[in-house]
């Protein structure tokens, strides 16, 4: 049976829920992204990750990080600019940051550098085995709870009234949603995994998976990277995300 795979990056791994098309199926955690793929790869209708799958290599914003920030309104701080892909390859903060000067008009944040090494990681996955290529598409959990919520939301996940409007908006878009972040929350106890990964994992899922709404993208018709890659990001709704101004 197709597999729907949301998967969320915590830091120190990787979080997959699993839906099927009657439900949700299970969720694991996995140290590298390889192992996560050779556990689906002959399941794996949809992966949706919660990292850049298209990177630039010079000076310009990604369209899609721009438009997610003016979507998300209060929370469009959580969309950070990825580093360009060279300087994902580099191992130290003086050295990525310089890579970043050199091709770009920008100097490179040490909140995204952080990230370097899960980008790294899926760019080489997708570009080296087409199976891949065709499964992960990059997404972003906060642009999912915006879309199931119908509205912006207003809280850091990490506050309990962030908590709060992340389960409503589950609750909105799926009334089974509470049991099915307590099965998560089961499955992967025992790890380093705290609730907000748990919650975006489970957005994420619930994105990939055939539900109400559409999978759509932001932008609409994703521009392509160097290397073919599309750089946009995906969520599900009925309509089309509104752009504030």
């Amino acid at each position: 049976m197709p597999g729907y795979i949301g998967v969320d990056w915590t830091g120190g791994g990787w979080v997959a829920v699993a839906f099927d098309q009657t439900g949700f199926d299970h969720a694991a955690v996995f140290e590298e992204v390889g192992g996560l793929w050779h556990r689906y790869e002959e399941q794996a209708e949809r992966v949706l990750v919660d990292v850049p799958t298209g990177l630039k290599e010079s000076n310009g914003d990604r369209s899609c990080d721009v438009l997610a920030r003016q979507v998300l309104g209060p929370r469009g701080t959580a969309v950070f600019t990825p580093p360009v892909r060279e300087a994902t390859r580099k191992r130290r903060y003086p050295a990525a940051k310089r890579a970043s000067e050199r091709t770009t008009d920008r100097s490179l944040s040490k909140r995204a550098f952080a990230h370097s090494e899960p980008i790294a990681a899926v760019d080489d996955l997708v570009r080296n085995v087409p199976e891949a290529r065709t499964a992960f598409a990059e997404s972003h959990p906060e642009l999912c709870f915006r879309a199931f919520a119908g509205e912006p939301l207003q809280y850091p996940e990490t506050t309990a009234g962030g908590y709060a409007e992340r389960m409503r908006a589950l609750t909105t878009f799926d009334t089974d949603a509470p049991p099915v972040v307590q099965r998560v929350a089961e499955a992967v106890g025992g790890t380093d995994t705290t609730v907000d990964d748990v919650l975006d994992a489970v957005a994420l899922g619930y994105t990939a998976r055939p539900g109400p709404g559409r999978l759509r993208s932001l932008p609409p018709d994703p521009p392509r990277d160097p290397k073919g890659l599309p750089m946009g990001m995906r969520y599900r709704a009925t309509q089309p995300l509104e752009v504030a101004e």
